[in-house]
């Protein structure tokens, strides 16, 4: 076994190797750039050693200083983690070359599955079944139309390089076909640095069923059963699963079959997933091979009991795999949900910002957390906006479900916007509870999963004046204990004392007037007044409201109160007129940037009249294309950036005059 390795990687995925090789006796070395020096990755590996700046292309992507990091601190190993330069063939030789063993596949592996388009080929021979498309090399745009023209719409434009939703797009007909194009070869160019596509008939409707798989170097590949992965957004996952509910037998044996002899076609060693698409019909169709290891592999840690991370440095060191098929056996049901710094309400758009409180459920044999970031850290524009993982295991599906609901509504993040509520709407929901799972689930149940703004229970308002009250108690101090400046029983000489307190969710004003009595308060909202008494201790407030007493978690950010009740989080804004009265408004009526990025396409020009919702710029940030829309008809007066800037959270990007 290795006496030290090297983890080309960074966040959660680092974190994780980590814990295994501390496990092991194996030490590590991390590599780390000018964002990450604090980063919890960088502190809990024996090593760390500089690599560059933020940008991943100046320090994560740099080859030949990984491989310095090694050489100068005598790591025998690299483990790249995921993404990055994991499924990197180039830097698989180059570690070969210096004497480094990647523990990964072999580079003939990774350029066999990488290529999207070769690797159908390779498929094709190996009998693994595929949906009709084209995957040629005749990139011509001509071609690639008259291609989705026979093969019959709707279908599916992808990046022949990488994966993770990006360079992806759904074409329903004729007409899209040409923006969608360009519009893929621009993320995949950017991404990848592989412009060319790769097309297939979209399956309306499949389930996305992927299998785990291992190989030695000794002849042996087993599989590690299934994962259901249906639940997407943008064509990334969400929510995955493992085992994959519904599937028959003789579906399911299949599926593992054809992963193997899918792994043993490209001489695969290490650990791999073969992902399928399963359609309604129950035939199945091979989508692609990522040769790494998968964000999701902990679902598959949780039914097996095995460590994937172990069986990776075992068969990296040469050694057999450490079971044989019959061997390996499966117990329970588990969950992962991802949780990200985006905002669902606004088309996922990622987040950025510092985490002044993150709070996860305790650990247990049901509940495990990977989490790439600690409290009082930050999201970096620079990489992937993941938090965390939250995965639940139980004896069965519905009771890991629960767990997993459970957990989330245990969980709290401020400090940003995340999709925390999001993911328990969604585990929550009728069709995925009842495991009706396929990809189009997400788009189907929008109306569930994206509600219309309720109205704010008075629960919340309570709670949030509740705290307000117990923190600053009317009273000031003396050395004696019986002067009534000492009690908190808000006592004045013309009567007892009233506060009015102003809440904001928007533009939308909530006040509560609350009245001091010894034994607590009443409040006043609207036309309903409540008796309450209650008490904090940290995050938690437990109230007594009319003889009802209720538990919550209330969080304060500056002038935000984040309440956390029941599963759900309300934010709330104390109103300080103070404040208020110095933040004039100064807005140009400009749109802004919504975070940093590029600007990749002008679709308009000064001077032109466009519609509401019609398409103004595209903006590359975090990998991803973002489209800026009109949010009013009107003229454009100037485009404050062009194509190629390079811009911040919150810059001007167009002057628009609202038609009256």
């Amino acid at each position: 076994m290795f006496k030290k390795i090297l983890i080309a990687n960074r966040g959660e995925i680092a974190r994780r190797i980590i814990r295994t090789a501390r496990l092991m006796g194996v030490k590590t070395v991390a590599v780390y750039s000018d964002a990450d020096k604090d980063a919890p990755f960088a502190k809990e590996a024996d090593e760390a050693i500089h690599i560059g700046p933020p940008a991943p292309a100046e320090s994560y992507l740099l080859a030949d200083r990984i491989l310095e990091a090694a050489k100068l601190t005598g790591a025998e190993a690299i483990h790249p983690g995921y993404g990055f330069l994991s499924e990197n063939a180039a830097f698989a030789e180059s570690c070969a070359k210096s004497g480094v063993v990647f523990i990964g596949p072999p580079a003939s592996s990774i350029i066999a599955m990488g290529d999207k388009s070769a690797s159908k080929r390779l498929m094709r021979e190996a009998a693994v079944p595929l949906s009709p498309g084209y995957e040629g090399e005749d990139q011509a745009p001509d071609l690639l139309a008259n291609q989705a023209k026979t093969i019959g719409y709707p279908v599916m434009i992808k990046a022949s390089s990488g994966g993770g939703g990006k360079g992806m797009r759904i074409v329903h007909n004729e007409k899209e076909f040409a923006a969608a194009l360009a519009s893929c070869q621009r993320e995949a160019k950017a991404a990848f640095g592989d412009e060319r596509v790769l097309i297939e008939k979209f399956i309306v409707n499949p389930r996305h069923v992927e299998i785990q798989v291992f190989a030695d170097n000794h002849g042996n590949t087993v599989h590690l059963f299934e994962r259901d992965c249906s639940a997407q957004r943008r064509h990334q996952k969400v929510i995955e699963e493992a085992p994959a509910p519904g599937l028959n037998d003789q579906t399911r044996a299949a599926m593992h079959k054809a992963a193997i002899a899918a792994a043993e076609a490209v001489g695969y060693r290490g650990a791999g997933t073969v992902e399928f698409l399963l359609d309604p019909s129950g035939d199945f169709y091979f989508m692609e091979m990522n040769t790494r290891l998968q964000v999701e592999h902990p679902v598959t840690e949780m039914i097996t009991g095995l460590d994937l991370v172990e069986w990776q440095l075992r068969v990296a060191a040469g050694e057999p795999l450490p079971a044989r098929q019959d061997e390996i056996s499966l117990t329970g049901h588990a969950f992962e949900a991802r949780i990200y710094a985006e905002d669902p309400d606004n088309d996922f758009l990622p987040a950025t910002g510092h985490l002044t409180r993150l709070s996860f459920p305790e650990a247990s044999e049901n509940i495990r957390v990977d989490a790439g970031v600690e409290e009082k850290g930050t999201v970096s524009p620079h990489y992937d906006p993941m938090i965390a993982k939250l995965i639940s295991w139980d004896e069965t599906r519905e009771r890991a479900l629960d767990r997993l609901i459970g957990a989330l509504g245990e969980t709290r993040i401020v400090g940003l916007t995340t999709n925390v509520s999001f993911l328990s709407r969604l585990a929550s929901v009728e069709p995925f509870k009842k495991a009706k799972l396929d990809t189009g689930l997400i788009e189907r149940e929008k109306a569930a999963l994206f509600p219309a703004p309720k109205a704010l229970p008075d629960t919340v308002l309570v709670l949030a004046a509740l705290t307000e009250l117990l923190g600053h108690p009317p009273h000031g101090s003396s050395s004696d204990p019986f002067s009534p400046w000492v009690a908190q029983d808000g006592w004045r000489l013309g009567g007892r004392a009233t506060r009015l307190l102003r809440f904001m969710t928007g533009e939308k004003a909530h006040l509560v007037a609350a009245v001091y009595h010894a034994e607590g308060y009443a409040l006043q909202i609207g036309a309903t007044g409540y008796e309450v008494t209650g008490s904090v201790m940290g995050d938690i407030v437990t109230a007594n409201i009319d003889g009802h007493r209720i538990v919550a978690a209330v969080v304060s950010n500056a002038l935000e109160r984040h309440i956390f009740l029941e599963g759900a989080h309300y934010q709330l804004d104390l109103f300080d007129p103070l404040v208020a009265a110095e933040n004039v408004d100064d807005d140009t009526g400009g749109l802004r940037a919504p975070m940093p990025g590029k600007i990749v396409k002008l679709f308009a020009a000064a001077g032109d009249l466009v519609e509401r919702g019609a398409p103004l710029l595209v903006l590359e940030a975090m990998k991803m294309e973002h489209t800026i829309l009109a949010p009013v008809k009107g003229k454009i007066t100037a485009f404050l950036a062009q194509e190629g800037d390079q811009v911040d959270d919150g810059d001007s990007l167009v002057e628009l005059e609202a038609e009256e």
